[in-house]
């Protein structure tokens, strides 16, 4: 059991979660009406994601076993829980694990993992080191979790199940909202940990310009991703007399969480740093709410 503890660690749970409710969703939107028909795919695909999710966020923590020993001391490198060879195992294994898997569904997906994988390591891992500077780390994270895992997630099991390659409305609207959200993500995951990026020259957006900045910017940049869905939503209902489903929940549940987001964002002490890493807590709620939402969406009618 301690074993299986200092592994969940060391996958950085909030990210596995991400990564499960994302792909639950998508499989909700492309076998809508289908229920449990490719329940084997959803399976596969799921162990694809955790997997790829695993070789990432694991091979950023050993690249940064130091830096984190100021900025994440209770991880499991920098504790000592798992040491650096162990922590390789799991990496490589992870890596073969889902680029195997990949390969097994169709070599379109095996492709998006590799390229999903081969980002993960430029931005950690030298040459590259993409996350030393604020605007390669945002593309790096938005391109895995925007536009590989939405977009091409959804066209290679869409592909598959309905023998389309179309993206719908509401997955190009879920794609853009999640791009903003990942910009987001990397600009406000650096929040609680000026202190090592600072002492190991990592140019966040947070230090280039300073925590209060990044945390306008990045609030500003999510409302109006949020204000985009709500006037799109709002447009298909006022344009159909009886409105779907799916538009009357996207419709309201994008403005409750607009208005839960305002609160949350009024909440934030900058020079409390238990405010901060709270705050940061919460904001990854509302990225798994995003999905839930949509996943509600299109549940419901089933």
């Amino acid at each position: 059991m301690t074993r299986l503890h200092t592994l969940w660690r060391f996958s950085r749970p909030h990210t596995i979660v991400g990564s499960v409710i994302s792909i639950v969703t998508l499989y909700a939107i492309v076998c809508v009406g289908q229920k449990s028909e490719h329940l084997p795919l959803l399976l596969l695909a799921l162990l694809i994601g955790i997997t790829c999710n695993i070789f990432i966020v694991g091979i950023n923590q050993v690249a940064d076993v130091e830096l984190d020993r100021i900025n994440k001391p209770y991880l499991p490198l920098p504790s000592g829980a798992l040491s650096i060879a162990q922590a390789k195992v799991i990496v490589y294994a992870a890596l073969a694990a889902s680029l195997g898997l990949a390969l097994l569904i169709s070599p379109y997906l095996f492709g998006i993992i590799a390229l999903a994988t081969s980002i993960g390591w430029a931005y950690s891992m030298p040459p590259f080191h993409l996350k030393r500077h604020h605007v390669s780390a945002a593309l790096c994270i938005t391109t895995v979790r925007g536009l590989l895992l939405n977009a091409g997630g959804f066209l290679v099991f869409n592909h598959i199940v309905n023998g389309a390659l179309d993206l719908p409305q509401n997955v190009k609207i879920l794609t853009l909202f999640v791009i903003a959200f990942s910009v987001v993500i990397a600009w406000f995951k650096d929040l609680p940990d000026v202190e090592g990026d600072a002492k190991f020259n990592i140019r966040t957006f947070a230090l280039q310009y300073s925590p209060r900045a990044a945390l306008i910017a990045g609030n500003v940049l999510v409302s109006m991703a949020y204000i985009f869905t709500i006037y799109m939503k709002a447009v298909d209902f006022r344009q159909t007399t009886l409105p779907s489903v799916e538009t009357r929940v996207l419709l309201l549940g994008h403005i409750g969480l607009f208005a839960l987001f305002i609160l949350n964002a009024a909440s934030i002490r900058l020079r409390d740093h238990g405010s901060v890493r709270r705050y940061y807590t919460r904001f990854w709620w509302f990225f798994f709410a995003e999905y839930v939402v949509y996943l509600i969406a299109y549940l419901v009618p089933l």
